[in-house]
């Protein structure tokens, strides 16, 4: 995974009117929960604000990130957790960071990346990705940036589950019954069958 440096500053002020003011003025809330608990036995946040123009490099790619967040100098290695949007303009309202060590193993999604010109594709078929992340769990360090899936002998009407898949080194917290991609039969493969049957 790559690494990314993101500079915080603490909120010490929480709350619907105190986040909508830091939004005006360019800062995104957020929090960080690690393994810190409260009185209650719920996770502890660090609640703090990240200029947007800090975000947008994490935010906004395809990419994922191991981040070095740098909050009021102390330093923290996180991962993004959960984004919230507002439902009509799109903009960023919030970001959870989990907070992670070369140790404990974290789940997260991981990038699909088709590679190889799938057989169904010669003969004239549609390659359909259902999904494009994958869920891992494994020390953040032995997480790769994207996961390769060889589609070559992926025949028309065929697809290939999360179940067949094996990655060294990774454990597949995805269902094993999520079919990731399949080649889809179209009218040209249809009528190239149909040819190759007469021809017969």
């Amino acid at each position: 995974m790559k690494e990314i440096d993101v500079k915080g500053t603490k909120r010490s002020v929480t709350g619907k009117k105190a986040s909508k003011l830091s939004r005006k003025e360019g800062l995104i809330p957020c929090n960080l929960y690690g393994e810190g608990k409260d009185e209650n036995g719920l996770p502890k946040a660090l609640a703090f604000v990240v200029p947007m123009n800090e975000l947008r490099k994490i935010v906004y790619t395809p990419h994922i990130y191991v981040i070095n967040l740098l909050i009021d100098g102390e330093a923290h290695t996180a991962v993004m957790k959960e984004l919230q949007f507002h439902p009509v303009t799109d903009a960023l309202l919030h970001i959870d960071f989990y907070e992670i060590n070369d140790q404990k193993p974290i789940t997260i999604g991981i990038p699909v990346k088709l590679t190889g010109l799938a057989q169904g594709v010669r003969d004239g078929g549609r390659m359909n990705l259902s999904v494009r992340k994958l869920n891992v769990t494994a020390k953040y360090q032995d997480i790769p940036e994207h996961l390769d899936i060889d589609v070559t002998n992926l025949k028309i009407g065929k697809s290939i589950k999360v179940g067949e898949l094996h990655f060294d080194g990774l454990e597949l917290a995805t269902s094993k019954d999520v079919v990731v991609c399949s080649i889809k039969a179209t009218r040209k493969s249809a009528m190239s069958a149909s040819s190759d049957d007469s021809a017969e």
